[in-house]
């Protein structure tokens, strides 16, 4: 048989173990798998990946997009050229938009942007409206999402109809997607906590970065950890499938990993800036650069051991852009600058460093950012180098020494808070379904390469 594609002399690597073998692949999909000596299958195309580690494509399931309504900030075509860069292959959009992700109609009209502009496989995350639940459910939406925020002293990053606090509000979105059998994808936050703990600050006339950073990691995490019981209490209530966002403190992972062993159906996932960013030393340098949030040192701990028994189950880079102007505005007043921090591009070098210092293995990478993504979301044609799958694959010098740097990025934005970090091992090629999206430095992919990957594919 003569492959579209043949990929020869490469290390597969899987979340249970590596493997010399060739890939054969034919029609967007992996045929055939053969250990092998860099010969014997027969292709149009043959890449040489001697000496080189080969990876199924990242499934980030949290990325903002930007598009509608945010284009200064980023767009689809700029997010996914970023994601090619990253050795990202499929991403889930967030539905903090302009308009806000609502309704089937809005939905309809986000997925038709994704057709005309991505360069990656997508699919979206709508808010789960009650009334419309069920419609963007047969649309073929993987998951829902709703911010459990509501922003003071500025109306974005969780505009009107995303963040929802209400308790009662909070159930009956529990109820109707778990009539759906979709995840529901939910950012913990207790607002009234926070309301209280934050005007202490404003008081003291104290609206610093280091402000915003302590409000948010009061008493030890208070804020996080009375939201993630509150949402586990009502997933085991109602049955629902929790996902967790933004885990980051001890008490939230000894939650999820009790609830797990209750038969609490809920996975958890931890995001770049929580492993990489947001030391007590990075708010001080880069204050609104790096918040997002500030992680404590024990906190950070416990999350690098999470991850490595399994408690945490993916890796999403939360991918947030925003332009310089809305970050510098914090530097007086955090409280109105835009919080989040870009990260689709280098979320995989920064875990391959990761490896390299001896953080994670190699095949778990692999399954925190692929093969659990892929398979808690039901996207069934994603996440393995196994015959009948997508040939979404990376090849990977783990060895390559390089340095981050903000004339690189490929997001709109133009800046990364890792400009200047040195890291080893590094993305070479990206391909999505067998085409080669990113190569040679280059984004390949144009724009309507991808698809809408639904759960079951």
């Amino acid at each position: 048989m003569t492959y579209d594609l043949a990929v020869v002399g490469g290390t597969l690597v899987s979340g249970s173990g590596r493997q010399r073998a060739d890939i054969g692949v034919s029609g967007g999909r992996i045929v055939e798998v053969t250990a092998g000596n860099g010969a014997g299958l027969e292709a149009k195309e043959v890449v040489d990946a001697t000496g080189k580690l080969v990876l199924p494509g990242m499934v980030d399931v949290h990325v903002h997009t930007r598009e509608p309504g945010y284009t200064h900030k980023e767009d689809l075509i700029t997010c996914t050229e970023a994601a090619a860069a990253g050795g990202v292959t499929t991403i889930f959009g967030m539905p903090n938009l302009d308009p806000p992700t609502v309704t089937r109609t809005h939905l309809e009209e986000v997925l038709d942007l994704y057709a005309a502009r991505s360069i990656v496989d997508y699919n979206h995350n709508p808010v789960p409206a009650h009334g419309e639940t069920e419609a963007m459910a047969e649309a073929g939406v993987a998951a829902f999402k709703v911010y459990m925020v509501v922003d003071t002293g500025r109306t974005y990053p969780h505009p009107a109809g995303t963040g929802i606090h209400d308790h009662g509000h909070l159930l009956q979105m529990f109820e109707d997607v778990e009539e759906t059998g979709r995840v529901f994808m939910v950012h913990p936050h207790d607002q009234a906590l926070m309301d209280h703990v934050e005007q202490g600050y404003w008081k003291r006339d104290d609206r610093s970065p280091e402000a915003y950073a302590k409000t948010l990691a009061a008493y030890d995490g208070i804020i996080w950890d009375t939201a993630t019981a509150t949402l586990l209490r009502m997933a085991k209530a109602t049955g629902c499938r929790l996902h967790i966002v933004h885990v980051q403190t001890i008490e939230g992972i000894e939650m999820i990993r009790r609830a797990k062993d209750e038969g609490v159906r809920v996975t958890g996932e931890v995001n770049h800036w929580a492993l990489f960013l947001g030391t007590w030393e990075d708010v001080l340098e880069l204050g609104p650069y790096c918040l997002s949030y500030w992680v404590p040192d024990h906190h950070r701990a416990a999350i690098w051991d999470a991850l490595a028994d399994g408690t945490i189950d993916m890796v999403s880079s939360d991918h947030a852009p925003h332009t310089r102007a809305e970050k510098d505005v914090g530097w007086e007043d955090m409280w109105a600058a835009h919080t989040g921090t870009p990260g689709i591009q280098h979320q995989v070098p920064l875990l391959l460093d990761a490896v390299h210092g001896g953080k994670l293995t190699l095949e778990r990478v692999v399954e925190l950012t692929a093969e659990a993504p892929a398979r808690c979301f039901d996207i069934g044609s994603k996440g393995y180098l196994r015959p009948g799958f997508d040939a979404d694959l990376l090849i990977v010098d783990p060895t390559k020494e390089w340095t981050i740097r903000n004339e690189d990025v490929l997001s709109k934005i133009g800046w990364t808070p890792y400009d200047g970090r040195q890291v080893v091992g590094a993305v070479e090629r990206t391909f999505l379904r067998g085409v080669e999206i990113y190569g040679d430095g280059t984004v390949k992919g144009r724009p309507g390469l991808g698809r809408h990957v639904k759960p079951s594919d």
